[in-house]
């Protein structure tokens, strides 16, 4: 490739580093590829887990990006009616060759006007919060529509960040990069989806999720009415 390709990940407090750092590791293998995480300085940036990630630009020096992508996570509350970061993903996204997100980050792309009319996956807790930004809701590991591409929950970025991968460089460089990272998953339970884990399962894990979500529903609401689907 004659030319970097720009791929870009938006960083934010309490992002869940697994949306971020599992397509991150498997999109720096494209040939080409240079990996931006963005924010709107260059301090450390604390995640779910605690530990932090240095953003490696800011969203005033960030380059135009062939590939925006947005994570998830309980911080993306703060980031739904954030104007910096919406502006900045509106900026990005109109000149992105692909626009994308894993897990609830397709809420935030939302709230930036960039899904309106398209279809998206989103984590199976939010996914019902998805039209009221104009998007429709589809469950599915992997969502495409036209140039928006989404990954489900958290583990789901792995496998989008694959099906971009092929999208960007050829189906045999994404089996590759499969083979190089051994990704063969074998869990050791059958419950990664409210349909396999059942509606007692279900119920527990929202309650222990019921404060951060409704703190982040009326986020939601306000984001909505800003964005004026």
């Amino acid at each position: 490739m004659d030319t970097a390709l720009q791929i870009g990940f938006l960083l934010f407090p309490h992002v869940t580093q697994l949306d971020l750092t599992g397509p991150a590791q498997v999109l720096s293998r494209v040939p080409g590829a240079q990996v931006h995480l963005a924010w709107k300085t260059l301090e450390p940036v604390i995640t779910d887990v605690g530990f932090s990630i240095h953003p490696t630009t800011s969203f005033d020096d960030c380059p135009q990006l062939d590939v925006l992508c947005v994570p998830g996570g309980f911080g993306i509350t703060d980031q739904l009616t954030d104007g910096t970061t919406l502006r900045f993903l509106q900026r990005q996204g109109a000149g992105a060759r692909y626009v994308t997100s894993v897990c609830n980050g397709a809420l935030v792309l939302g709230a930036a006007g960039l899904l309106v009319g398209y279809q998206s996956a989103c984590h199976w807790m939010w996914r019902k919060y998805l039209p009221r930004f104009g998007a429709i809701p589809v469950n599915a590991r992997i969502v495409r529509d036209r140039n928006r591409i989404s990954g489900g929950g958290v583990t789901a970025g792995i496998d989008f960040a694959l099906q971009l991968a092929a999208e960007l460089a050829g189906e045999e460089i994404a089996r590759t990069l499969q083979l190089a990272f051994e990704y063969d998953p074998q869990p050791p339970f059958d419950c990664g989806s409210p349909e396999k884990a059942g509606p007692d399962r279900v119920a527990r894990l929202r309650e222990l999720q019921r404060e951060r979500v409704t703190r982040a529903e009326a986020q939601i609401e306000l984001a909505a009415l800003v964005a004026d689907v």
